[in-house]
């Protein structure tokens, strides 16, 4: 709270009453569901690119502006709460510290194993060193991937209930991952990573889609009306990728132009003449 609390929105912002909306638009669909309605959600925007956003245990929601700027509609922005909420309602951050504590206790027993093997500091240090890592991408981080995983998942749920298009939802991480190649951002491998890369998760948020359509039906909201917003996406980046190949293509055959021009040419204007004709004498 003390981090960000020179660059808080207020109340009165816009973009701050919007992720209230969505929130309480979301909890007030969802209060059926055990925990939700015992929890005193409150709102914080974050003047940040950062595109993020991450609740506490307490139900402090937290949004940066960066991943407002991110979401094309307000489908996107609402599964994306409803991925924070059920972090909160799922008890993530307990579950965590949890295995950070049992890591840790076996850690302890590992190194204890290797000093009283062989009483050496530098091997104790060497020891401590192998087992933090294999903590680290063996157990801590994998778990996060599963966690965040069953977050997308019951996010989308939640969206489902508050009537929300949960096809937009694979469409965000689809953007996300066309952004990070478009500007040739670093790709991490997925076990380097402690979220599931953006195609996976896209892909495994069209497999659960149907289910979601099939709840939301289940709520009475109302018909989903225009086009597929995937199929919408697909075709808005086919557009985009021709128009670019076009222009590349412009711009080959202007730089092969350029190239051919008769330097002989060129070579005999009088550097003289160029001097008179920039000075007008």
């Amino acid at each position: 709270m003390e981090e960000f609390k020179n660059d808080m929105l207020t109340e009165k912002d816009a973009r701050y009453l919007t992720v209230k909306e969505v929130v309480c638009h979301l909890i007030e669909c969802n209060k059926d569901i055990p925990g939700i309605s015992e929890i005193s959600w409150v709102f914080h925007v974050v003047d940040s690119p950062d595109i993020n956003a991450f609740v506490l245990p307490n139900g402090q929601v937290f949004v940066f502006t960066g991943l407002l700027n991110s979401v094309t509609d307000i489908h996107q922005l609402s599964f994306l709460l409803g991925h924070e909420i059920a972090h909160a309602v799922l008890g993530h951050a307990a579950e965590k510290a949890s295995l950070v504590h049992l890591l840790d206790f076996l850690g302890l027993i590992f190194l204890t194993m290797i000093w009283a093997i062989c009483p050496r500091d530098s091997l104790a240090i060497l020891g401590q060193w192998i087992q933090s890592k294999l903590q680290e991408f063996m157990f801590a981080r994998p778990y996060s991937r599963t966690l965040e995983a069953e977050a997308d998942e019951i996010g989308l749920l939640l969206a489902a209930k508050a009537c929300v298009d949960v096809r937009a939802s694979s469409v965000f991480w689809q953007q996300m991952e066309f952004a990070d190649r478009l500007y040739d951002h670093p790709k991490l491998p997925e076990w380097l990573s402690t979220h599931p890369s953006h195609e996976n998760r896209a892909e495994r948020l069209d497999r659960l889609i149907p289910q979601a359509l099939k709840i939301r039906e289940t709520c009475n909201c109302p018909p989903l009306s225009g086009p597929d917003p995937r199929l919408q996406f697909k075709l808005s980046m086919k557009h985009f990728l021709e128009e670019s190949e076009k222009e590349d293509l412009n711009s080959t055959v202007n730089k092969q132009k350029m190239n051919t021009l008769p330097i002989q040419k060129q070579e005999q204007i009088p550097l003289t003449y160029i001097v008179e004709k920039r000075t007008g004498s």
